[in-house]
């Protein structure tokens, strides 16, 4: 497929000659794309015709080899910019660039450069003579120099001015390049071959033109931004290099131009990286000044006012660094304060580069204060001149500044360690104690023994040690003295002279540093340990309570209750001692690393805890009920009171937690301690907590923690009254009674018969309500959250306009809303507290002449324009809406049309039925101020087109005579008299019919006009005038005869508005006047305008968003700041291989199903017919026939999930930035109103300047690079993005081959690109020590594009997410929060809400929205305030960028235990001490999966990274460092929701395998037979609290609030019922089942892993096998055991039960079970159409029987799919694969149990009956080898024995069936039992053969577990399969499932039917 290469237009004014028009030709194209070469593509004539003319030819500049691209590529694209130009000087270039390439790789070893050069060759051969016959000049030298000076001059002449128009500005673009290229060609030319040698320096001084923002090197050419002062003075100060060392002492020529060069070749920093931060700092220091206060005398004491504010911000860090080691800081300044400033600017210069060339370092902050450190250090001694103690030479660097020092010597060394850990990670299968991530590196520098690393680093130290443990050798050298003796000299030159043991051994890993990572679900507990011994202790004092029959809390202070009580107190002994185990098993693969003090602290915690675990139970057994008593005075409360030495203890015992209580109530003091350096704070800190850098002085204000205190004492207090006296306190009773009973027989063979107290029943009836007990906090928090969320949202006036209808009432309140929230204000005067304005604009009236403001209307004219654009609205819609900005009329307000709908119709019926007086009309009327000001905008505009439509004399005469009458009589009030106004509607029907005329113009129409004129002064004078004869008479004296009046109108010659003696009476057609066009368009809707104009817009989308948007500017916000003085911000989108662009093949392919533009027609019907409209097509056909593929393109990509969509809406941030600058700019409003039409170049020069220099937008699409070798489509997408968006930049990821001895090695590099006519120009290019993506790929992408983002603040976006023009107008309030303090400090990230614009059409992505909607709004709104927990949970937060940029990045990386990187940012900033708020003014669209395969694989995602969030350190240290309830906050919104949604599944477990054991051992028949009591209601009152987690109503309650917050109460309790009809119980339940599969079994094995879910539009059939695989086991096994649970309770239980006990206990569990095995098939499109249910069962045979191996997907054999499942057993521990076992062993139950029960056991309890049972289990699994060998020995060669043995075998086992039938009564009841006993046995040994794989894995046992699982599988899929394939015969089914998967769609009336069915229809 080739590529039309369109030349760009010649930078000259000479036009192009006719015959070197580019013609496309039709010569040779061969493509060699393995090699990344293609030949080029050829216009005109083929140039071997040999007429020896030149004939142009464009050689393909794009398509080069990796390793030449960057060095050659500007050559050639300006030799095909030149070709029609000057030939000869293209040849020259491309000759240029052959050279260059020879040069860089002699032997052509790089890939695809020897096809290059064979191309290139070629074609210099050919074009050698040819060309010459076209220079114009003598020589090829002058011909160079001629079209060189002619570029330049061309530069020269056009240079200052930067307001050129866009035709010149491209001009001068290319001007600058041609310069720059021929400069190089023409230096080389000159100087002869040894100029390649020299090519650095030539081409340093050619590229003027590559700049990002600021074209700080870019000679003569001035640009708008460089204009600024703010932008002068940040430059002059980064160029004063008064008093800097003098350049020869660092080998370079001249004096160095700024401080950046002088850091540069004082420490080897790369020149790129130089550039980037250079623009870097000035852009920063910019913005600082533009908002520095003017009250500062002078511009030198702003400058340092703004250096100190950055110095504050990136230093911070660092300096709390120096403190916590005790080291002094190398920031040393002087005391004059001029060399200070040029000092600090160099500190941050310093640390800039180094963050900037730092690579994957970025990610540990103090890595890099470390380094920043000596630097400094060595930074300092030079500007000062200090000398050296040890050589006596003047300081510097220690490792100089020659080119990529810093890079190969400081930065290389520390990536490959962390290359080489990551490496060991093994793509997150091993275990994370082997391998050391980013944070373990990264907390080595929280040590003090970081320092022995030294400067300059020695390699040789431990830190670069990446061996495992086993494979290290701990050696002594023989000659290890003569080597310290070497050695020691030169240690001693570099300071180095304390030698140590380190220096006479090998190198030794490390290990883990303070924290590892171990997989357990005692992490839970270790982490959270304060909350667990709460509930624990609460559960025994509650037992303890209710078995003393405690009804009154007065109760407890009895001395034996009480003494009962503390005994909760050993409980918590034991508890911290297992706490102290813990620590000390789960660091100690940490213990080399870890502090002396540290371990001490661990010893010395584990002895107290032994001691007070031996000592208190002592002091309880000795002392029981030994009390010493004291009486209290008469009458008081107390009465007796009694203690005991075991109280005494105990109170001892918590002596040491008051002293936390008291700390908990003063967080200011309690944060001192924390922080403070003092040694005595230090002290006992040691022995308090771990000696780390983070997680100290997190401690909030006093306000703060009294409402989350009150909120959990509220959460806890009501958790723990229900569960005592619901759970707890009821099941004392049967306990006792069931201890009381002495069971002697059971059912079966019982094991421990001794045991008494019937301990098993007790542990069956008890165990679930426990589970329950420890899960149901987090209903109540739900519920809790629901309530205070919806409060919170009331409060600040969060759906205060949800419909059109208040919309519309509240329209008139908009402007002054708008100016008060978006206007920046006059002056300081106006800069008050929001609230206080906000209240103002309530309760007093504003003038009407400014609710209008010129301002707000030129905004909302925008956003409807917007609207336009988007296809939201069509054209008619946009006239409704939009308001006229043309002031006509004074005094009049023009508001929108659709606030006028029949607005004047109303006023014309209540007119013409109205009896009464004028000023009770005019009070009716002007009661609604819209309809009001619509009577009179029709009247003013009536009068004002008549006055131009009518040019007679006469004709004016009687139309003024006609006004007047009309006017004086409505000031006498007596318009009633004087008129009828029962003829008004004919009026109107008059009006209309004229203003249709007019609208439409045709002069041909012109008697049309005369006559309606006539009708309707006839209607006026005769029917509606009282006093109509004196109009009659006017004309009658124009006539100068009389007549009589009645006939006079019919005798007059010529009549009224006809044309006489060539002279016309009326102005027809009228002049094409922009502004009276829109007046006669605008009376016309006002005068047509009907009911249906109150549904404008009718898109749901626009209604949305409008709504939302006037809703916000009622909410709390900050006042806007001028653009100049606002907060510069960066958006960042990672993007790796996801869509950028439908393209017009994805488009229109079906692939047996329908096409995605079908798909998007139907879905989008009114979008698609505006788009229509707004293109001027009828249909699809017309667009592509007229060529308009581009357009069809973005269209459907603006309604997907793509990059193109994302980028159009974050440009909306410039958009709107320009747009407000633009209101500031002018003063007078008349300039204001035209500005936006006007095409003023310096104007837009301006904003485009002050938009760049508050707004980058940098998309990091990590394949860019590799896509444009590679030729894939969608470089080329990317490359138009930046060609429509030239502010729009792109950073990816080079690879390339650098040929370094003939081998070709790779270099990678970040880059960034932007778009320069229509080539993509790399900006800047920053070599990389290695490979970037060695982490996880997202956090990593993002890392190496962070560096080439601007400002103070960064917002991350992902690729699937819009925004919108009227949001992106709000964002200088947004930023405005930085500046403001929540709480103790001003925030660190900013939360946004998001709106889900997926849910439109199926059910499944409603409910997903619906989630998604309550979690960012309700949820977030509780968690940030008054909770105080929230995180960053992804997009679309805003990040403050300094802040994180010194503190590791805006997100974390390593392999597995970053999964949800995104988060950690989060935790990363509050154990730092950041702030986390969340606003709601500001929202931003989010695109969701829609389907259910998606919906799940995205849920996977989730659990997964929460079961690695919980065994990381991040957690653990929140767990432990926050406060009491700041840390309940944390646990259940983050890792608790996950695990109480696990242990709420796993008491489903303990609840059946409980009921199971009575059942089949006979305990419960024998307690409810024997007793008589019934112990369920307890048991229904604990699990009632599980239904609401299995139903789905836990995740109901806060969306039922949200909706009702956002859309009215009423409409949510519509919706929620709605969503229960549509089975949105049986999605949550689904998804819950999702959640703990992943969670649990994550966490036990690891395996977590991105599960890419793919975001392009599903509502496809997904395949039988394909749900299979999906939910095998996390549903499908899971549902088939608790049926079967469910069966065997109820089949042997209905003799002594109820069945309505059953069911009241059972309900929940029956409906999980359905939900888990039928959920997919029930929400999978067209699940019961037959013909997919042949097509699937066809596919399923095919998939379970084709055999695995290597290279055969999953999707393809069931054997690659089952070794697939495993993988997480294979990298599991002993410890997991034990657990596996131990859990496996629940399957071996039923038959146990069973087998007692069957009737050919005779009522037998022998242990022997048991035994038989596995002896038929044995002969079952012979008799299937046996057919399995017999198959192998006799089925190809031998069929009939074969056949003979099978039927032998046959006939035995049936003679064995009748044989025990007859002889031992063998029933069918007995072979259903043993179908159900056997069974799970099977599926258990299939369970721990898995786990013990590295035992059988070589032996025929795993062949034979294999055959199994595959027949255990193949009859569990025909099970499920069956029901599905009858329900498929019902047609009714299938409707029934289309309507309620899809019931937005038709409500919609959108045609699903079609989408199903698969059928493409032309459009």
């Amino acid at each position: 497929m080739s590529n039309e290469i369109v030349p760009v237009d010649p930078i000259f004014d000479e036009e192009p000659k006719p015959n070197k028009q580019p013609t496309i030709g039709h010569g040779e194209q061969q493509e060699e794309e393995s090699k990344g070469v293609t030949r080029s593509l050829t216009y005109g004539e083929s140039s071997s015709s040999g007429c020896g003319v030149y004939v142009s030819e464009m050689f393909n500049s794009e398509r080069l080899p990796p390793t030449l691209a960057s060095e050659i590529q500007r050559f050639l694209r300006v030799a095909n910019m030149l070709e029609w130009k000057a030939p000869r000087v293209a040849y020259l270039c491309r000759f240029h660039a052959f050279e260059i390439a020879h040069n860089l790789d002699r032997n052509s070893t790089g890939r695809g450069v020897r096809q290059f050069k064979t191309l290139l060759l070629e074609r210099l051969e050919r074009d050698e003579e040819i060309t010459k016959t076209t220079r114009q000049e003598l020589s090829d030298l002058r011909e160079l120099k001629r079209v060189y000076d002619e570029s330049r001059r061309y530069i020269n002449q056009h240079a200052g001015a930067f307001d050129l128009e866009n035709s010149h500005g491209e001009k001068l673009i290319d001007a600058c390049i041609i310069a720059s290229v021929l400069y190089e060609v023409l230096k080389t030319v000159t100087a002869g071959p040894q100029a390649l040698a020299d090519r650095d320096s030539i081409q340093a001084k050619s590229e003027l033109f590559a700049y990002n923002i600021l074209p700080l090197d870019h000679g003569g050419i001035q640009h708008a931004i460089m204009k600024f002062p703010e932008i002068k003075a940040a430059i002059a100060v980064v160029r004063n290099v008064r008093g800097l060392p003098s350049a020869q002492n660092f080998q370079k020529r001249g004096a160095f131009l700024d401080l950046f060069e002088f850091l540069q070749y004082s420490f080897g920093f790369q020149k790129e990286n130089v550039a980037n931060q250079r623009e870097h700092l000035v852009l920063l220091l910019a913005n600082v000044l533009a908002r520095q206060p003017q009250k500062q005398s002078s511009t030198l004491k702003l400058v340092d006012a703004a250096i100190d504010e950055q110095m504050r911000k990136f230093f911070k860090n660092y300096t709390n660094w120096c403190k916590f080691l005790g080291r002094k800081s190398s920031i040393r300044l002087p005391c004059v304060n001029q060399e200070a400033q040029q000092y600090k600017i160099l500190y941050i210069g310093l640390y800039l580069l180094i963050w900037g060339e730092a690579a994957n370092l970025r990610f540990m902050p103090e890595c890099l204060c470390y380094i920043f450190h000596h630097m400094a250090c060595e930074l300092h001694g030079m500007l000062t001149g200090a000398v050296s103690m040890t050589t006596g030479d003047t300081v510097m660097p220690a490792y100089g500044g020659s080119r990529e020092s810093f890079l190969s010597n400081v930065v290389t060394p520390i990536y490959r360690v962390i290359y080489e850990e990551a490496e060991k990670n093994k793509s997150g299968t091993a275990d994370h104690s082997t391998w050391r991530n980013y944070d373990d590196l990264n907390e080595f520098f929280w040590s003090p023994d970081c320092f022995l690393i030294g400067w300059p680093m020695r390699l040789e130290h431990d830190f670069f040690c990446t061996q495992s443990p086993k494979k290290q050798k701990f050696k002594i050298s023989r000659t290890a003295k003569e080597k310290r003796k070497v050695k020691g000299n030169e240690d001693e030159e570099q300071g180095l002279n304390d030698v140590t043991l380190e220096e006479i051994r090998e190198p030794k890993w490390l290990g883990k540093s303070n924290f590892v990572e171990v997989r357990s679900f005692w992490q839970i507990f270790r982490s959270f340990d304060r909350m667990w011994s709460f509930f624990i202790l609460s559960l025994q004092a509650m037992i303890i309570m209710a078995c003393h029959d405690v009804g009154s809390p007065l109760q407890v202070l009895d001395a034996v209750i009480m003494e009962d009580i503390m005994s909760i107190f050993i409980t918590s002994a034991m508890l911290k001692l297992i706490q102290a185990i813990l620590d000390i098993v789960f660091t100690w693969k940490a213990r080399d690393t870890m502090e002396l003090s540290q371990k001490r602290r661990q010893v010395l915690r584990l002895a107290i805890a032994v001691i007070w675990t031996i000592v208190l139970p002592v002091y309880y057994a000795h002392s029981r009920r030994k009390y010493t008593c004291y009486s209290a005075p008469y009458g008081n409360w107390l009465g007796e009171w009694c203690y005991s030495s075991f109280m005494v203890a105990v109170a001892i015992y918590l002596m040491t937690n008051a002293v936390d209580l008291v700390l908990f109530f003063v967080p200011a003091v309690s944060k001192y301690i924390e922080i403070s350096h003092w040694c005595m704070c230090k002290t006992i800190l040691r022995w308090i907590q771990p000696s780390l850098y983070v997680g100290r002085g997190m401690q909030e204000t006093q306000v703060s923690l009294f409402k989350y205190t009150f909120f959990w004492i509220l959460v806890l207090s009501t958790k723990l009254v229900f569960s005592y006296s619901f759970e707890i306190k009821p099941l004392i009773a049967p306990t006792r009674r069931i201890m009381k009973i002495g069971v002697q027989i059971y059912d079966w063979h019982e094991l421990f018969p001794k045991v008494r107290s019937n301990a098993g029943a007790i542990v069956a009836v008890w165990a679930p309500i426990i589970v329950v007990y420890f899960m149901d906090t987090q209903i109540w928090y739900s519920v809790y959250c629901t309530v205070c969320g919806g409060l919170y949202g009331i409060l600040h006036h969060l759906g205060e306009i949800r419909t059109l209808g208040m919309l519309r009432s509240r329209f008139h309140s908009l402007p002054s809303a708008f100016n008060l929230c978006l206007i920046p204000p006059p002056s300081k005067k106006g800069q008050k507290s929001r609230t206080k304005s906000f209240f103002q604009n309530i309760f007093c009236k504003v003038s009407e002449s400014e609710v209008l403001d010129q301002k707000f209307v030129l905004v909302w004219n925008q956003i409807i324009s917007a609207f336009r654009s988007e296809d939201l609205i069509s054209n008619r819609e946009m006239d409704l809406m939009m308001i006229p900005t043309s002031g006509l009329f004074p005094g009049i307000i023009r508001w929108p049309i659709f606030l006028l709908a029949n607005k004047f119709s109303t006023a014309l019926s209540i007119a013409r039925d109205f009896v009464g007086k004028d000023e009770k009309l005019f009070r009716k009327i002007r009661k609604d101020e819209y309809m009001y000001f619509a009577l009179k905008e029709c009247y003013m505009s009536v009068k004002s087109i008549l006055e131009i439509l009518i040019v007679g004399d006469l004709e004016k005469r009687v139309v003024f005579d006609i006004v007047n009458e009309i006017e004086r009589s409505i000031k006498e009030s007596s318009f009633l008299q004087d008129f009828k106004t029962s003829e008004l509607p004919a009026l109107q029907v008059k009006f209309v019919e004229l203003l249709e005329l007019l609208v439409e113009g045709d002069k041909n129409q012109y008697d049309k006009v005369v006559e309606v004129l006539q009708d309707i002064f006839e209607l006026v004078t005769n029917d509606m005038m009282a006093n109509g004869h004196r109009v009659l008479d006017l004309l009658e004296s124009s006539q100068e005869t009389v007549r009589d009046s009645t006939a006079f109108s019919r005798r007059i010659e010529p009549q009224l508005f006809e044309s006489a003696a060539g002279k016309t009476s009326i102005y027809f057609p009228l002049p094409d006047d922009g502004p009276l066009n829109e007046q006669i368009k605008r009376l016309h809707l006002l005068l047509t305008i009907k009911d249906k104009a109150m549904d404008i817009p009718a898109n749901l989308d626009a209604r949305r968003r409008i709504s939302f948007f006037a809703t916000s500017l009622f909410m709390d916000m900050p006042r806007a700041p001028e653009v100049r003085k606002m907060l510069s911000f960066s958006v960042i989108t990672p993007h790796y291989m996801e869509d950028i662009n439908f393209s017009m093949k994805e488009l229109q392919s079906s692939k047996g199903q329908v096409s995605i533009i079908f798909y998007m027609q139907k879905i989008f019907p009114d979008e698609w017919k505006n788009f229509l409209e707004r293109m001027g097509y009828q249909n699809l056909n017309e667009l592509i026939d007229e060529s308009k593929e581009e357009e069809i393109r973005n269209w459907a990509s603006f309604r997907g999930q793509t990059l193109s969509r994302t980028v159009r809406g974050m440009m909306y941030y410039r958009e709107a930035l320009k747009l407000q600058a633009l209101l500031e700019k002018p003063e007078n409003k008349d300039i204001l109103e035209d500005a936006i039409e006007r095409n003023n170049p310096k104007l837009s020069a301006e904003l485009d300047a002050l938009a760049d220099m508050k707004f980058t937008y940098v998309i990091s699409c990590q394949m860019f690079g590799s896509q444009k070798s590679s030729g894939d489509p969608r470089a080329e997408d990317i490359k138009d993005l930046m060609r429509r968006y030239p502010a729009l930049r792109v950073a990816y990821i080079e690879e390339k081959e650098e040929i370094v001895g003939d081998k070709p090695q790779k270099v990678y590099s970040s880059v960034l690109a932007k778009a320069v006519g229509n080539f993509d120009q790399v900006i800047y290019r920053i070599k990389l020590p290695g490979p970037p993506i060695i982490g996880e790929g997202k956090p990593e992408n993002q890392n190496h594009a962070i560096i080439f983002t601007r400002g103070e603040a960064l917002q991350t976006i992902d690729m699937n997410q819009d925004n919108y023009l009227e949001e992106a107008l709000k964002v200088r309030n947004l930023l405005q929060e930085f500046l403001q303090n929540h709480g103790r400090r001003p925030p660190t990230i900013l939360g946004l809400r998001e709106h889900i614009f997926t849910g439109s059409v199926s059910s499944l992505a409603w409910f997903m929205s619906y989630q998604e909607t309550s979690f960012v709004t309700i949820g977030q709104r509780l968690l940030a305030n008054p909770l105080r927990v929230r995180f960053h949970y992804g997009h679309p937060d805003v990040f403050d960028r300094v802040f994180h940029i010194t503190r590791g990045g805006i997100s974390k990386a390593s392999k597995t235990i970053n999964l949800s990187e995104d988060v950690f940012a989060g935790f990363n900033s509050t154990l730092r001490r950041g702030c986390i708020t969340y606003h709601e003014y500001l929202q931003v669209g989010k695109g969701r999966d829609v389907g259910l395969n998606q919906i799940s694989k995205f849920e996977a995602k989730v659990a997964n990274g929460n079961s690695e969030q919980t065994l990381s350190r991040d957690i653990h240290r929140l767990g432990r460092q926050f406060d009491f309830f700041r840390m309940l906050s944390c646990y259940f919104t983050t890792i608790g929701f996950y695990f109480s949604s696990l242990i709420s599944v796993i008491g489903i477990y303990v609840f059946l395998y409980g009921q199971l054991y009575l059942v089949l051992s006979g305990l419960q028949k024998a307690l409810l037979l024997e007793a008589r009591m019934q112990n369920i209601e307890s048991l229904e009152t604990a699990l009632a609290s599980q239904s609401f987690i299995q139903l789905g109503l836990l995740t109901g309650l806060p969306m039922v609030m949200e909706i009702g917050l956002e859309k009215g109460f009423l409409t949510a309790l519509k919706d929620f019922v709605l969503m229960q009809l549509q089975l949105a119980a049986v999605f949550f339940t689904f998804s819950l089942g999702t959640k703990t599969h992943y969670y649990g079994r994550t966490i036990m094995h690891g395996g977590a892993k991105y599960m890419p879910t793919g975001r392009k539009v599903v509502v496809f059939h997904a395949s039988f096998t394909e749900n299979y695989r999906l939910y095998s086991r996390s549903h499908f096994v899971k549902g088939f055991e608790l049926l079967l649970l469910l069966v065997v309770y109820d089949l042997f239980r209905r003799s002594y039960q109820s069945s309505m006990a059953y069911v009241l206990i059972t309900y929940s569990v029956w409906f999980m079970t359905i939900t888990w095995l039928f959920a997919p098939f029930l929400f999978n499109p067209s699940g019961f159409s037959w013909d997919k249910i042949v097509d699937d069962w066809k596919g399923w045979n095919k998939w379970i029987k084709e055999q695995g191996g290597i290279g055969i997907q999953q999707d393809k054999s069931w054997q690659s799919w089952w070794n697939d499942e495993l993988a997480h057993l294979r990298r599991s521990g002993y410890g997991a694969r034990l657990f596996e076992i131990l859990l496996s062993l629940r399957f071996f139950l039923y038959q146990y149990g069973l087998v007692y029960h069957l009737d050919i056991s005779q009522q037998s309890k022998n242990f022997l009956v048991y035994v038989l049972s596995w002896v038929v289990i044995l002969a079952v699994f012979l008799t299937v080898k046996a057919v399995n060998i017999g198959r192998q020995l006799f089925s190809a060669n031998y069929h009939l024995m074969f056949r003979f043995f099978k039927a032998f075998l046959f006939l035995s086992c049936f003679a064995i069936v009748i044989t025990l039938s007859i002889i031992c009564e063998l029933s069918l009841k007995d072979v259903i039992i043993c179908c159900l006993a056997f069974l799970p046995t099977g599926w258990g040994l299939i369970l721990v053969a898995q786990a013990v794989r590295p035992i059988i894995g070589k032996t025929g046992f795993w062949h034979f577990t294999e055959v199994l699982a595959q027949a255990y599988d193949y009859g569990m899929g025909s099970v499920l399969f069956a029901p599905v394939a009858i329900l498929a015969w019902l047609p009714i089914i299938s409707a029934f499932q289309t309507r309620f998967l899809f019931n937005q769609a038709f409500n919609r009336h959108l045609q699903i039917q079609p989408i199903l069915a698969g059928k493409k229809k032309q459009t």
